[in-house]
């Protein structure tokens, strides 16, 4: 599953965000919650899914 932030990043859970130490095969809902947008530091409740 994908989820965008408004300012066009999208995380994909088979890719993860490895260089944010989130490991591809992490869920969304698994992600710690003070984890930020690599490109405007939003948090994850700015995100939706696609």
């Amino acid at each position: 599953m994908k989820f965008v932030c408004p300012c066009g990043y999208v995380y994909d859970e088979e890719i993860g965000d490895i260089d944010n130490g989130i490991e591809a095969g992490t869920k969304f809902s698994d992600i710690p919650e003070d984890w930020t947008c690599p490109i405007c530091g939003l948090g994850k409740d700015a995100f939706e899914a696609e």
